[in-house]
């Protein structure tokens, strides 16, 4: 059965293309940077918000028209197996992610829950035998059903601890079966709500305890993945435990779990945090910590997790200047958790929104490493930082001062001459950059 007959393969026609069907920017041979764009980029299909989101929101039932919807149960996820293998062929992408409960349905127990779980990986992995698309990583949902209502590894009940580990201990199983490449923790009710019932230290340790716990196992069965956790300051509770990459980064300096973690960074979650998408990036990588990218943009005017795809060009430039001086993502890829908008709801938009921010990160390449072959950004800011290449400013880095020599230099000083940050300068430089990517 096919349940995207409307559409055939997506390929790359080039920026004078009309069809909407078609690639304008992302021709996945072409070479950047010494790889292919579809090297580079490692595009993957998010399996919950393509195949499974229905529209719902806060305020309005389901919108989405899906083919597959006529089936219930596991006939259903079954249908939906068959229909992203055809989506992913047709769009042609290298990867895929799915948290558990997205590609089979819980049971009354989990027992019951593994069982479906079992079914539906054996078909997922009948399908990838003949499949290009691989596994970029796999998860667990540790925070819908209302047994977390209080979180699951930071919970205050110990049997909900004990079942979120149960449900993690065959996440990891289900990962090395499919020959996932990464594993994603996130912590979707790893907070709280207010510090008047809550015990901030007991939460944190357990979370440390679980995380070690994860690593141990992965361990003991040979699942040679790598581990990512995915920042988000809010939404659901008041504060997360894993806010932004800093934070996540101390708690993991701090429970001895550095070693082991890199961060799944998202853009949407980024500007939650009151940050950019390139700070978190900037973070991570300065600090070895960027291990994978869930590729979406958020809407400045609303205060939550919107979870759009990407088109922002000067957004996706910066990100890709990011990832190219990481040396690339490694074992990670560009996830689009992104949804269509409910207004969105035909089967042949997921096809035009996959496009979109499939172009929109190619723009982004190839901008990106002109940038970086022309030592724009890296210009200036030299430039900006040379006081620190001779006199006072080599003994700081290098370390050959104190405050008594400082303060003597600072005495001997008559005027502190400054230079211009050159802001607008620089933007207008990047705009440069983009429009010329279009004239090409």
């Amino acid at each position: 059965m096919t349940y995207f007959n409307n559409v055939t393969s997506i390929k790359y026609e080039g920026q004078a293309s009309t069809n909407p069907f078609a690639f304008k920017f992302y021709n996945p041979e072409e070479v950047v940077a010494g790889k292919t764009m579809e090297e580079y980029l490692r595009f993957g299909v998010a399996y919950w918000h393509t195949m499974t989101a229905n529209g719902t929101d806060p305020f309005g039932s389901s919108t989405m028209v899906r083919p597959w919807d006529k089936f219930s149960g596991m006939d259903l996820a079954k249908a939906r197996v068959e229909a992203a293998f055809e989506f992913f062929e047709k769009l042609g992408v290298p990867y895929f992610c799915f948290h558990d409960v997205d590609i089979a349905p819980e049971g009354s127990t989990l027992r019951e829950s593994n069982q479906n779980l079992d079914t539906i990986v054996d078909m997922i992995k009948d399908y990838m035998k003949n499949s290009k698309t691989k596994l970029l990583w796999n998860t667990v949902n540790n925070f819908s059903h209302p047994r977390f209502v209080h979180g699951a590894a930071s919970s205050n009940n110990a049997d909900v601890f004990a079942y979120a580990a149960a449900k993690v201990k065959k996440g990891l199983e289900v990962g090395k079966e499919l020959g996932a490449e990464n594993y994603v923790f996130w912590g979707g009710r790893e907070g709280y709500e207010t510090l008047l019932n809550t015990d901030m230290k007991l939460e944190l340790d357990n979370l440390g305890r679980f995380f070690h716990m994860a690593v141990d196992y992965a361990k003991e069965i040979d699942f040679d993945a790598q581990f990512l956790i995915e920042p988000k300051p809010k939404e659901p509770t008041t504060h997360q435990y894993d806010f932004d990459v800093a934070t996540g980064h101390a708690f993991l300096l701090n429970y001895g779990l550095a070693d082991y973690f890199k961060f799944n960074i998202e853009a949407n979650h980024a500007t939650l945090a009151g940050h950019t998408f390139e700070h978190e990036l900037r973070y991570a990588r300065i600090n070895g910590m960027l291990g994978s990218v869930d590729a979406n943009q958020g809407d400045p005017l609303l205060g939550w997790d919107t979870d759009e795809f990407p088109t922002d060009l000067y957004s996706t430039t910066l990100a890709m200047y990011e990832i190219i001086k990481n040396g690339g993502l490694g074992r990670g890829g560009l996830n689009f958790d992104s949804k269509v908008r409910r207004g969105s709801f035909e089967p042949e938009d997921l096809f035009h929104a996959h496009i979109a921010g499939m172009d929109s990160f190619a723009v982004g390449l190839k901008v990106a490493q002109k940038l970086i072959d022309d030592k724009v950004l890296d210009g200036f800011a030299e430039e900006r930082y040379s006081s620190y290449k001779e006199g006072i400013g080599i003994d700081i880095v290098e370390g050959k001062t104190d405050f008594r020599k400082l303060e003597e230099y600072a005495l001997g000083l008559t005027e502190i001459k400054q230079q211009s940050g050159r802001l607008e300068q620089i933007k207008a430089t990047i705009n440069q950059y983009l429009l010329r990517a279009f004239a090409e």
